[in-house]
């Protein structure tokens, strides 16, 4: 008997109806003779509803407090997804992430899973029940609740397909899977069937906003496939996307896809003195900050000084920003900027890292457009550059094009 893992976001039980829906189809998949855990987000809503009532009682309220009111969100879901299905007739059991002892650090509303206790879990499969679990939340070892920041549900979902060892994860979302680009932006970019997860690695950490990164992250340490469906197909038997092992993919592209990032913000500090230690003098304070840093360049001169710059997530702007400047005079440094009205576009491709040449195209193609680029970081499967925010759609949709991301044959690789 197979055990499946399967996470239905918000948009999936936005409604009394949208629950109902997802409950025949549990039950679908328990008839095939399936073992099924459910993990569940929030209703659509809920969660910004949760945090703007927050916002209206407390301007800098404790992040633990916080945590225990947006968790309610999917309690809710979750309770009701279980007496859906035992309405139906089929046995239902559900359990808060504390219940379930999903165990996390302390990092309130980005919380990180250290281990799951699965024996309740295990006990109520051999009872033939299908197990309904929130999403987004853990416990620390103190007891309190811990969510695990946006997105959340699906790293839930993957951890438990891990450690109960689970034949598949299912993502249930308002998308029939992953695509070479975002629609919105090319209206021809293709479905994929499959892909590597170190494929979706990249395309999450660069952007694509199919998968939460920390939950592809999971997958990909633990070989864990994952794939990725609608809830708003009829049946079972509409597209998907298989995320799995690269050794498991037998057609392989030079370029998987294109994915992009508006959130992204530039700072810069000017003419500081090139010495060692200098990187770790400007890096530290932002560390400290618990801000993270997305790509670096750093530039010497002639003269002996050199301009660092890096890029942040432009929530992080203001205080990253505050940060610099404060520190540039104690560094001796010429000047402190930025810039928020940036963006970062990524080509992503297991191909890439046996082919020569792509990163050539790509500054080729972004050339012909007059797009200039302000920086670039590589990897070897994935090239990434920054540049005017202005820019973007008309960047994204002439790689699209100049990979041949639009066309039923693509270029692909030995």
């Amino acid at each position: 008997m197979a055990l499946i893992v399967q996470k239905y976001g918000g948009t999936s039980v936005g409604s009394a109806e949208r629950i109902k829906a997802v409950a025949d189809r549990v039950i679908r998949w328990k008839e095939k003779g399936n073992n099924i855990i459910v993990v569940v987000s929030a209703m659509s809503g809920e969660t910004n509803r949760l945090l703007d009532l927050i916002a209206q009682l407390s301007d800098n309220g404790s992040a633990r407090e916080s945590d225990v009111v947006v968790s309610t969100g999917e309690q809710v879901t979750m309770g009701l997804l279980s007496l859906a299905l035992e309405a139906k007739g089929c046995a239902a059991c559900s359990y808060t992430g504390t219940q379930v002892k999903i165990l996390t650090d302390s990092a309130y509303s980005k919380a990180r899973i250290l281990s799951i206790d699965e024996n309740n879990l295990r006990a109520d499969l051999n009872q033939g029940k299908v197990i309904v679990v929130a999403g987004f939340q853990g416990v620390d070892e103190t007891g309190s609740i811990t969510t695990l920041g946006r997105g959340g549900s699906d790293t839930t979902a993957v951890a438990l397909a891990v450690a109960l060892n689970a034949n598949e994860c299912q993502i249930y979302t308002d998308v029939d899977g992953v695509y070479t680009t975002d629609p919105r932006v090319v209206r021809n970019a293709r479905h994929i069937p499959k892909l590597a997860l170190e494929e979706m690695l990249e395309m999450a950490s660069q952007g694509s906003k199919v998968l939460q990164i920390r939950a592809v992250e999971f997958a990909h340490k633990y070989d864990m496939p994952i794939r990725v469906l609608s809830s708003f197909d009829e049946g079972d038997n509409g597209k998907s996307t298989l995320v799995t092992r690269e050794e498991d993919i037998m057609e392989k592209v030079l370029v998987r896809g294109v994915a992009f990032n508006r959130d992204e913000a530039q700072l810069t500090i000017s003419g500081v003195p090139d010495q060692p230690g200098v990187a770790y003098k400007i890096l530290s304070p932002i560390a400290d900050a618990n801000i993270e840093i997305d790509m670096i360049v750093q530039n010497v001169s002639s003269d002996g000084s050199t301009d660092f710059t890096f890029t942040v997530h432009r929530n992080d702007y203001d205080q990253a920003h505050g940060i610099i400047c404060q520190l540039a005079d104690n560094l001796r440094a010429r000047e402190c900027g930025g810039n928020k009205n940036i963006a970062k576009v990524s080509i992503v491709g297991v191909g890439m890292r046996s082919h020569a040449g792509v990163a050539r195209t790509m500054f080729e193609t972004l050339g012909k457009e007059n797009i200039n680029i302000r920086m670039i970081s590589t990897s070897e499967i994935k090239v990434s550059v920054v540049i005017d925010e202005k820019y973007l759609e008309l960047a994204v949709r002439s790689l699209h094009e100049g990979f041949g991301l639009d066309k039923e044959q693509q270029v692909l690789v030995d």
